[in-house]
């Protein structure tokens, strides 16, 4: 008698909280990873809800759902959903990993940390009727991270997302990436001759890379770079503010195809930036390394967060000031936000500084705890007014014109994430 094919349907819920936010839908790599994890005698399906909504009614053996803190709540009712019907539950992600107790009460498994080592040893507990309450993977080497599973996701999708790296040692108090449990602080790289193989097959020509940063090891980007020139892809990418001193590196970007470098400037609070260990300080350094990017085509996206404790009520305008001033052709304005597992949440925590713990509030547009020097209302006001002036329609023609410097795709490229921007915020900012 032939075993009949088990049925998995893996899940990522809808970030209610930041629809339209983004100039597109990313698409759902860690859930496209554990596909490709998963023994070929099993059936996978996946629903992301940034494209499709969830079906209750699906004929499916094991349900595995993943989130982030901002889409834990409606994780939960979709596990908890299922589990009525009599379907079991796995849940995993960064937020289930830090707050694994909490998870189990709307799950029959949680998987606390990386995926990849121990996803098949609990697919054949599953299959035995022996699913353990909670599994913790091993460490998962770099070489063991799989080619995701585009193949089964049939989205028509503008842009794919690759990761070369994983982890990342910095250790910021605020980063859930780096403190999430088993392996984050912990930076490993895949081979390169994957990485090349994964994208001769795409067909999208343009792609981002979502490591945190490829600047972690400068010997490693390099080789990478130096492949990927043949490819005539076009990509985005995270980097520390380091690579404005590596002219090589710059220059094999540019011929790799980069058009634009995603740097977390993270703050120009004085006093906060003591507390970051991010290097350097001056504001006149920060507009020499945007220049000498500048000079090699490639576009310069600052990512800043407000909210520290070093921030006063003075910082949002100066912060735009020296936006300018540095001359960034694009931000990402986000609030500081206490991740449930990061040092920051239980700093704030003890100082009894949370103000709720309604997860759909932890999307870095909310302010979820008490600032030390204004209101969260002057916070949530002071940052909206920052992204309202930084993405007026006076400074997005302005940086069209002056990003041409770059060529029309470039400049193209950032118009579009800039006019989406401005919608996005316009849309937030009626909604607060």
């Amino acid at each position: 008698m032939l075993k009949r094919e088990l049925k998995i349907l893996l899940i990522r819920p809808d970030s209610f909280s930041l629809r339209g936010l983004f100039a597109f839908n990313w698409p759902p790599l860690t859930l496209l990873q554990i596909a490709a994890a998963t023994p070929e005698e099993y059936s996978v399906e996946i629903i992301d809800e940034s494209f499709d909504k969830v079906r209750f009614d699906i004929d499916v053996d094991l349900v595995g759902i993943s989130f982030e803190t901002l889409n834990a709540l409606r994780g939960y009712w979709i596990a908890d959903e299922f589990r009525k019907k009599g379907v079991p539950v796995v849940i995993g992600g960064w937020h289930a990993s830090a707050l694994p107790m909490e998870a189990k009460e709307h799950a029959d498994s949680v998987y606390i940390g990386e995926a990849e080592t121990g996803w098949k040893n609990l697919l054949k507990d599953f299959e035995k009727g022996s699913l353990k309450p909670f599994y913790k993977s091993d460490f998962v080497k770099g070489k063991d991270i799989p080619i995701p599973r585009y193949d089964i996701f049939d989205k028509r999708l503008y842009v794919y997302t690759v990761q070369a790296t994983r982890g990342c040692p910095y250790g910021c108090d605020f980063c859930s990436i780096s403190n999430s449990p088993l392996g984050g602080r912990k930076y490993r790289t895949r081979p390169v001759d994957m990485i090349i193989r994964e994208l001769e097959r795409v067909k999208q020509k343009f792609v981002i890379f979502v490591d945190p940063s490829l600047s972690i090891d400068i010997a490693y980007t390099k080789e990478l770079f130096r492949k990927m020139s043949d490819l005539n892809k076009r990509f985005a990418c995270f980097a520390n503010i380091n690579v404005a001193n590596d002219d090589e590196f710059l220059k094999l970007a540019s011929e790799a195809g980069c058009i634009a470098l995603s740097i977390g400037f993270e703050t120009f609070s004085e006093s906060a930036m003591r507390g970051l260990k991010k290097l350097p300080k001056e504001v006149e350094v920060y507009r020499k390394v945007v220049k000498k990017i500048h000079e090699y085509g490639i576009a310069v996206l600052g990512s800043f967060v407000f909210g520290f404790d070093g921030d006063k009520k003075d910082v949002f305008e100066n912060s735009l000031n020296l936006m300018r001033y540095i001359d960034v052709d694009s931000v990402g304005v986000n609030i500081l936000t206490p991740f449930p597992g990061t040092p920051l949440f239980d700093k704030l925590e003890r100082e009894g500084r949370i103000l709720t713990k309604e997860w759909s509030r932890y999307n870095m547009r909310d302010v979820v705890f008490l600032p030390k020097h204004m209101s969260p209302e002057e916070l949530k006001e002071g940052a909206s007014y920052v992204a309202k002036e930084f993405f007026s329609w006076k400074n997005i023609i302005n940086k069209l014109i002056t990003t041409m410097r770059y060529g029309i795709l470039r400049s193209s490229s950032i118009t579009y994430w800039n006019l989406a921007q401005r919608r996005a915020f316009k849309n937030i900012w009626r909604w607060f």
